[in-house]
């Protein structure tokens, strides 16, 4: 199966003069609709690098650096509107010219997308890639060229400007990541604050601080890391006695002293939450603003929240005791649900704009994504339950070469390849080789981890879990 999937994942190799650039987004004969899965796009090219990388195959990776890098500097319009110097592309093609033998990219940052939605976390994938290329290869010379340098810059300068807002998390618009369509996760979405906090760190680590602009970049970052590390391990962490607390909230609260921050309302807390939320283990929400807190569990800002620690090691001990205890939830028979529960009825239709894409537990709202294996795989290493890691892997191995690795599985348990599920995904391709080799050799993880900043101890005075 292995040499299945390496076969199929060099089919998906991009080409730009000569030199391999990036791996499309699905090989799919069967679909006569291509529409932009034939494109390199940053956020699925990340488990295509990390296979590369793992196989001592580094430059196609520094190669994608490269030229994602040279087009964050274009002039990005969308209509008539200008988008912020740092933004990253959410993808690109190559226009190959039989004719005259010329090689073209085209850059899509939202102008030419679903819904129109730049890519928030674009950026911080860049980031995050640069790192693990850097601790992989041991190759300084490109995270410390001045263009790196100051590719870094410009997408921590878009993120960490002051305005109104007083939260240190991010404000962002629905669709702005993995999941791509509307889908209610507008406002601080756990998986872009994951994200954020996690390219925070891999930066602090590459940027050089031998000018008064890098130490002043350097500076703000620090400060932003423990403001951000604060605020998520305090009030998006959710385990059973935060739970109870939650529903005993006084509301209208005023002043600092007041502990229902957000005013939320405990009657808007879901029934299904109750049930959901074992003794021991806990997770982090979906979102936490004004009156509202999204109590859905996110594969993926979960893991990135491990790998990044901006978990605390009880923290990551819950999350994993959480997956364990509600394995048939979260897990099913393919690995792993992108998020958890479904909305559906009146609720699907005002959320998500009655999307067809998006029914109940298929594609966004609540399908299967194999590609979440590597994260979760990385996670379990991380937190030394790899065998949660083998079981996930092996449920995996049992459906995906069979089914012709499916973007995504539908279903409350991710039984049936999804409805409109492009077949040869080529992240589900590369996620699964990418666990099979952080298994085989742990030492990967090196490259996608960061441990523990003994100096961002959080004051937590809510409950961790209670997992020893």
């Amino acid at each position: 199966m292995v040499a299945d999937a390496w076969e199929s994942l060099r089919k998906s190799l991009v080409h730009f003069r000569g030199q391999p650039v990036g791996t499309i987004a699905a090989v799919d004969h069967q679909s006569e609709e291509v529409l932009n899965y034939d494109q390199v796009f940053v956020r699925d090219f990340v488990p295509s690098a990390l296979a590369f990388l793992m196989n001592g195959e580094p430059e196609i990776v520094r190669n994608f650096l490269l030229k994602t890098l040279h087009l964050q500097g274009w002039e990005k319009r969308v209509d008539r509107f200008k988008l912020g110097e740092g933004v990253m592309p959410a993808s690109f093609k190559v226009l190959h010219d039989a004719v005259r033998k010329t090689d073209t990219l085209i850059a899509d940052f939202g102008e030419s997308a679903i819904g129109r939605v730049a890519p928030v976390d674009s950026g911080f994938w860049w980031i995050i890639l640069l790192r693990a290329y850097t601790k992989s290869t041991g190759d300084l010379s490109l995270s410390e060229s001045d263009s790196c340098q100051k590719g870094m810059k410009l997408i921590l300068t878009l993120c960490l400007s002051e305005g109104f807002d007083t939260f240190p998390t991010l404000l962002c618009a629905d669709g702005c990541c993995m999941i791509d369509r509307r889908m209610g996760v507008y406002g601080y979405p756990i998986e872009i604050q994951a994200l954020f906090f996690m390219a925070l760190r891999s930066a602090l680590s590459m940027l050089k601080q031998d000018t008064a602009d890098g130490k002043e970049c350097v500076e703000r970052v620090v400060k932003r890391l423990h403001a951000l590390s604060f605020h998520m391990r305090s009030y998006f962490w959710l385990d059973f006695q935060q739970l109870n607390d939650i529903y005993r909230y006084k509301t209208e609260e005023y002043s600092h002293t007041a502990v229902n921050k957000f005013n939320v309302i405990p009657d808007s807390i879901p029934e299904w939450v109750f049930d959901f939320m074992p003794t021991r283990g806990g997770y982090f929400i979906g979102n936490v603003s004004p009156a509202r807190m999204d109590f859905r569990w996110f594969a993926l800002g979960n893991c990135v929240a491990i790998l990044s620690s901006l978990a605390t090691p009880e923290q990551s001990m819950a999350i994993m005791d959480l997956i364990e205890a509600r394995w048939d939830e979260l897990v099913g028979e393919m690995p792993l649900k992108i998020s958890y529960p479904a909305i559906e009825s009146h609720e699907w239709r005002i959320v998500t704009g009655c999307d067809p894409k998006n029914t109940r537990w298929s594609y966004h709202n609540g399908g299967s994504w194999p590609v979440l294996l590597w994260l979760v795989t990385a996670a379990c290493i991380k937190t030394g339950r790899p065998q949660i890691a083998r079981r996930a892997i092996e449920l995996a191995e049992s459906r995906l070469l069979k089914d012709g690795w499916p973007e995504y599985y539908d279903g409350k348990l991710g039984r049936y390849v999804g409805k409109q599920a492009r077949k040869y995904q080529t992240w589900s391709i590369a996620g699964y080789l990418v666990a099979k080799m952080m298994l085989e050799d742990p030492s990967h993880l090196g490259m996608i981890s960061l441990e523990e900043d003994k100096q961002m101890k959080p004051v937590i005075k809510r409950s961790s879990s209670w997992t020893c």
